[in-house]
Protein backbone atom coordinates (compact mmCIF):
# COMPACT_ATOMS: atom_id res chain seq x y z
CA UNK A 1 0.00 0.00 0.00
CA UNK A 2 1.45 3.34 -1.06
CA UNK A 3 2.06 5.99 1.51
CA UNK A 4 0.19 9.26 1.28
CA UNK A 5 3.26 11.39 0.34
CA UNK A 6 4.15 8.99 -2.47
CA UNK A 7 0.63 9.20 -3.88
CA UNK A 8 0.72 12.99 -3.86
CA UNK A 9 4.10 13.00 -5.63
CA UNK A 10 2.81 10.64 -8.31
CA UNK A 11 -0.25 12.82 -8.86
CA UNK A 12 1.86 15.96 -9.29
CA UNK A 13 4.19 14.19 -11.73
CA UNK A 14 1.20 13.18 -13.82
CA UNK A 15 -0.02 16.74 -14.05
CA UNK A 16 3.42 17.97 -15.08
CA UNK A 17 3.95 15.34 -17.77
CA UNK A 18 0.54 15.84 -19.26
CA UNK A 19 0.34 19.61 -18.88
CA UNK A 20 -1.01 21.49 -21.94
CA UNK A 21 1.32 23.88 -23.79
CA UNK A 22 1.44 27.46 -22.59
CA UNK A 23 -1.27 29.64 -24.11
CA UNK A 24 -0.25 32.47 -26.42
CA UNK A 25 -0.80 36.05 -25.28
CA UNK A 26 -4.39 37.04 -26.11
CA UNK A 27 -4.88 39.58 -28.90
CA UNK A 28 -7.72 42.03 -28.37
CA UNK A 29 -7.68 43.31 -31.96
CA UNK A 30 -8.84 46.76 -30.90
CA UNK A 31 -8.16 49.97 -32.81
CA UNK A 32 -6.70 50.67 -36.22
CA UNK A 33 -3.14 51.45 -37.37
CA UNK A 34 -2.44 55.18 -37.64
CA UNK A 35 -0.08 56.41 -40.34
CA UNK A 36 2.28 59.36 -39.90
CA UNK A 37 0.11 61.80 -41.87
CA UNK A 38 -2.96 61.10 -39.74
CA UNK A 39 -0.94 61.33 -36.54
CA UNK A 40 0.42 64.73 -37.59
CA UNK A 41 -3.13 65.96 -38.21
CA UNK A 42 -4.33 65.15 -34.69
CA UNK A 43 -1.11 65.87 -32.80
CA UNK A 44 -1.67 69.57 -32.23
CA UNK A 45 -0.19 70.17 -28.78
CA UNK A 46 1.94 73.32 -28.54
CA UNK A 47 4.58 73.39 -25.81
CA UNK A 48 5.85 76.42 -23.87
CA UNK A 49 9.07 76.54 -25.89
CA UNK A 50 7.12 76.70 -29.16
CA UNK A 51 7.48 73.08 -30.19
CA UNK A 52 4.40 72.11 -32.16
CA UNK A 53 3.63 75.57 -33.54
CA UNK A 54 2.64 75.37 -37.21
CA UNK A 55 3.89 77.45 -40.12
CA UNK A 56 1.97 80.62 -40.83
CA UNK A 57 1.51 84.08 -39.36
CA UNK A 58 -1.17 86.53 -38.28
CA UNK A 59 -1.29 90.20 -37.43
CA UNK A 60 -3.01 92.22 -34.73
CA UNK A 61 -5.08 93.99 -37.38
CA UNK A 62 -6.28 90.70 -38.88
CA UNK A 63 -6.99 89.39 -35.41
CA UNK A 64 -9.11 92.40 -34.51
CA UNK A 65 -11.52 91.63 -37.32
CA UNK A 66 -11.62 87.92 -36.53
CA UNK A 67 -12.13 88.65 -32.84
CA UNK A 68 -15.16 90.82 -33.60
CA UNK A 69 -16.65 88.05 -35.73
CA UNK A 70 -15.80 84.98 -33.66
CA UNK A 71 -14.98 85.98 -30.07
CA UNK A 72 -16.63 89.22 -28.96
CA UNK A 73 -20.08 87.69 -28.47
CA UNK A 74 -18.76 85.62 -25.54
CA UNK A 75 -15.76 87.62 -24.28
CA UNK A 76 -16.87 91.18 -24.96
CA UNK A 77 -15.60 93.83 -27.34
CA UNK A 78 -12.58 94.59 -25.15
CA UNK A 79 -12.10 91.09 -23.76
CA UNK A 80 -13.29 92.13 -20.30
CA UNK A 81 -17.09 92.21 -20.50
CA UNK A 82 -17.85 88.48 -20.58
CA UNK A 83 -19.94 86.48 -19.96
CA UNK A 84 -17.12 84.03 -20.80
CA UNK A 85 -13.70 84.20 -19.15
CA UNK A 86 -12.00 87.60 -19.12
CA UNK A 87 -9.12 87.81 -21.58
CA UNK A 88 -7.43 91.07 -20.64
CA UNK A 89 -6.31 93.00 -17.60
CA UNK A 90 -5.06 91.97 -14.18
CA UNK A 91 -6.58 89.34 -11.91
CA UNK A 92 -8.75 90.29 -8.99
CA UNK A 93 -12.01 91.99 -8.12
CA UNK A 94 -10.94 95.58 -8.71
CA UNK A 95 -8.46 97.59 -10.78
CA UNK A 96 -7.80 101.32 -11.01
CA UNK A 97 -8.16 101.24 -14.79
CA UNK A 98 -11.32 99.08 -14.64
CA UNK A 99 -13.48 100.46 -11.81
CA UNK A 100 -16.67 98.70 -12.97
CA UNK A 101 -15.10 95.25 -12.90
CA UNK A 102 -16.54 94.40 -9.49
CA UNK A 103 -20.05 94.93 -10.85
CA UNK A 104 -19.44 92.59 -13.77
CA UNK A 105 -17.88 89.95 -11.51
CA UNK A 106 -20.93 90.05 -9.26
CA UNK A 107 -22.99 89.04 -12.28
CA UNK A 108 -20.38 86.77 -13.95
CA UNK A 109 -17.95 85.24 -11.39
CA UNK A 110 -15.69 83.85 -14.12
CA UNK A 111 -14.51 87.39 -14.79
CA UNK A 112 -12.46 87.51 -11.58
CA UNK A 113 -9.58 85.78 -13.39
CA UNK A 114 -7.85 87.03 -16.51
CA UNK A 115 -6.25 84.86 -19.17
CA UNK A 116 -3.77 87.62 -19.92
CA UNK A 117 -2.60 87.94 -16.33
CA UNK A 118 -2.86 84.32 -15.21
CA UNK A 119 -1.49 82.22 -18.06
CA UNK A 120 2.33 81.96 -18.03
CA UNK A 121 2.95 81.20 -21.71
CA UNK A 122 1.67 82.85 -24.87
CA UNK A 123 2.00 79.53 -26.70
CA UNK A 124 -0.71 78.09 -24.45
CA UNK A 125 -3.06 80.78 -25.70
CA UNK A 126 -2.41 79.69 -29.29
CA UNK A 127 -2.92 76.02 -28.35
CA UNK A 128 -6.22 76.70 -26.62
CA UNK A 129 -7.63 78.90 -29.36
CA UNK A 130 -6.70 76.36 -32.03
CA UNK A 131 -8.23 73.35 -30.30
CA UNK A 132 -11.23 74.84 -28.50
CA UNK A 133 -12.30 78.15 -30.03
CA UNK A 134 -14.61 79.57 -31.15
CA UNK A 135 -16.93 77.85 -28.75
CA UNK A 136 -19.58 77.15 -31.40
CA UNK A 137 -17.06 75.74 -33.91
CA UNK A 138 -13.82 74.50 -32.31
CA UNK A 139 -10.89 73.65 -34.61
CA UNK A 140 -12.49 75.64 -37.43
CA UNK A 141 -9.79 78.33 -37.58
CA UNK A 142 -6.74 77.96 -39.80
CA UNK A 143 -3.21 78.47 -38.50
CA UNK A 144 -2.98 82.04 -39.82
CA UNK A 145 -6.30 82.90 -38.17
CA UNK A 146 -5.20 81.43 -34.84
CA UNK A 147 -1.99 83.45 -34.96
CA UNK A 148 -4.06 86.56 -35.71
CA UNK A 149 -6.56 86.02 -32.86
CA UNK A 150 -3.69 85.24 -30.47
CA UNK A 151 -1.94 88.45 -31.54
CA UNK A 152 -5.06 90.51 -30.92
CA UNK A 153 -5.66 89.04 -27.45
CA UNK A 154 -2.06 89.82 -26.59
CA UNK A 155 -2.63 93.35 -27.91
CA UNK A 156 -5.65 93.68 -25.60
CA UNK A 157 -3.23 92.92 -22.76
CA UNK A 158 -0.77 95.58 -23.89
CA UNK A 159 1.83 92.98 -24.89
CA UNK A 160 1.96 93.79 -28.61
CA UNK A 161 1.79 96.92 -30.73
CA UNK A 162 -0.98 97.57 -33.26
CA UNK A 163 1.27 96.70 -36.20
CA UNK A 164 2.72 93.49 -34.74
CA UNK A 165 2.64 90.12 -36.50
CA UNK A 166 3.14 86.72 -34.87
CA UNK A 167 4.59 83.49 -36.21
CA UNK A 168 6.18 80.40 -34.71
CA UNK A 169 9.48 82.21 -34.21
CA UNK A 170 8.14 85.29 -32.43
CA UNK A 171 5.26 83.85 -30.38
CA UNK A 172 7.40 81.84 -27.89
CA UNK A 173 9.38 84.99 -27.14
CA UNK A 174 6.37 86.84 -25.70
CA UNK A 175 6.79 87.18 -21.93
CA UNK A 176 3.45 86.86 -20.18
CA UNK A 177 2.82 88.64 -16.85
CA UNK A 178 1.76 85.33 -15.30
CA UNK A 179 5.20 83.78 -15.85
CA UNK A 180 6.65 85.54 -12.80
CA UNK A 181 3.76 84.43 -10.59
CA UNK A 182 4.58 80.73 -10.52
CA UNK A 183 7.33 78.14 -10.59
CA UNK A 184 8.09 76.62 -13.98
CA UNK A 185 9.14 73.02 -14.56
CA UNK A 186 10.13 73.83 -18.15
CA UNK A 187 13.84 74.49 -18.86
CA UNK A 188 12.93 77.41 -21.09
CA UNK A 189 16.41 78.86 -21.54
CA UNK A 190 17.92 75.60 -22.77
CA UNK A 191 14.86 74.74 -24.85
CA UNK A 192 14.89 77.96 -26.84
CA UNK A 193 11.60 79.09 -25.39
CA UNK A 194 10.38 82.28 -23.77
CA UNK A 195 13.14 84.82 -23.49
CA UNK A 196 13.64 87.37 -20.78
CA UNK A 197 15.14 90.83 -20.43
CA UNK A 198 16.63 92.33 -23.58
CA UNK A 199 16.07 89.12 -25.57
CA UNK A 200 12.31 89.21 -25.11
CA UNK A 201 10.07 90.41 -27.92
CA UNK A 202 8.34 92.62 -25.42
CA UNK A 203 8.55 93.24 -21.71
CA UNK A 204 5.63 92.08 -19.57
CA UNK A 205 3.14 94.82 -18.89
CA UNK A 206 -0.12 94.64 -17.03
CA UNK A 207 -2.71 97.01 -18.52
Amino acid sequence: MHSKPAAIAALLAGFMLGAPPALAEPSLALGLPVDAAELDRISITVYPNGRGLPAGSGSVREGKQLYAQQCAACHGAKGIEGPASRLAGSDGFIAWNDPLRILRIRKQPLLVLSVGAQWPYATSLFDYVRRAMPHHAPKSLGSDEVYAVTAYVLRLNGLLDDDATLDRASLPRIVMPGLARGVSAWPMESAGGAASGADALTAPRTP
